[in-house]
């Protein structure tokens, strides 16, 4: 990551907080009174190909012992009503601008996987994650969608799984690599236009 690329980060993490803290608090107490505790959910995801880091998010299903792996069809019955508005709208990522301030997220770049898939597909992310994990990215603006409609077929653990590593990954991994290429600042700047410009059409 480039020190101009970092100083963004920053400055517009800061920028954020500074102006959606009202949001932050009308979720969690949304979220505290319609679901109860916990508000957030922290799950651990890769910055590196070694490194992990713990990634925050507003809870958006119902709490459930030895949670873990991707969301598919499998796990629809438990997401809240509250989390599929959060979904829907993306809200539920605001809490990762911790996650930004911290360094282990940008706001553009691959989307931070679990260490299983890093494990399972070492080569592949060792290229992915030479760039710091964004919170969203060409793969988020351009197969977020699709790939949500393959998992949600999906009936099982296993399924998902199977579905993720066979069709995601490598999808992904390849949207992932192109922006590696293009990397600069206003292009980040552009798809980030486009994140929000995704999110405001759907509401």
């Amino acid at each position: 990551m480039t020190g101009r690329k970092r100083l963004f980060d920053i400055i517009f993490a800061l920028v954020l907080a500074a102006l959606l803290w009202p949001v932050f608090v009308v979720v969690a107490l949304l979220i505290l009174t319609q679901d109860g505790a916990p508000i957030f959910y922290a799950s651990e995801r890769m910055k590196t190909a070694d490194t992990g880091f713990q990634l925050i998010k507003f809870r958006t299903m119902t709490v459930a012992q030895n949670d873990g792996g991707v969301s598919g069809g499998d796990k629809t019955a438990r997401v809240t009503k509250t989390g599929r508005f959060l979904r829907k709208t993306r809200m539920d990522e605001l809490p990762q601008l911790w996650n930004i301030l911290r360094g282990d997220m940008s706001f553009v770049g691959p989307r931070p996987p679990l260490r299983i898939y890093v494990e399972r597909f070492p080569d592949l992310y060792a290229d992915v994650l030479h760039n710091r994990p964004g919170v969203t990215g060409l793969a988020s603006l351009y197969f977020h969608a699709h790939e949500e409609s393959l998992l949600s077929k999906c009936v099982s653990a296993e399924q998902t799984d199977h579905v993720y590593a066979r069709q995601c990954v490598p999808r992904k991994a390849r949207l992932d690599m192109i922006y590696q290429t293009h990397q600069s600042v206003c292009f980040d700047m552009k798809i980030l236009a486009l994140t929000c410009a995704s999110v405001l059409r759907w509401r």
